[in-house]
């Protein structure tokens, strides 16, 4: 079946330094974004309630983003990707974390809403 890209966007009370380690860190990542994260080499291991998923880091650009293709889309040759990119706003110096995701169309709105509790999550554990 065919995947849906979509995009978000989330304004971050924080510094960029201390989000860039809470998406792009093992231990940043488990206390927000899966229950624990392991790495070898450049396969992310995610866990959630005993269940794992294993994704490979595409891109890695310190204060920037991080980009990740779930291991289960390489075998199924779809061109889907996951990614995590933030900037600050010049003006407001607020940081915008943008997120870009696929999801098969049934279920964006449900993938949308994971990441809406997701984000809530990474707000709290920032303080943000």
């Amino acid at each position: 079946m065919e995947k849906q890209r979509f995009e978000l966007e989330y304004l971050l009370k924080t510094s960029p330094k201390a989000l860039d380690n809470m998406i792009s860190t093992p231990s940043g990542l488990s206390e927000w974004f899966a229950d624990d994260v392991n790495i070898k080499d450049d396969i992310y291991s995610f866990i959630w309630d005993g269940s794992e998923e294993e994704a490979r880091l595409i891109t890695k650009k310190p204060n920037s983003k991080v980009k990740w293709k779930w291991l289960e889309d390489e075998e199924d040759e779809i061109d889907a990707f996951f990614e995590l990119r933030f900037e600050v706003d010049p003006m407001t110096k607020v940081v915008i974390l943008s997120i870009t995701d696929f999801a098969e169309d049934d279920e964006v709105d449900e993938a949308k809403r994971l990441w809406d509790q997701q984000i809530s999550e990474l707000k709290r554990v920032l303080g943000a």
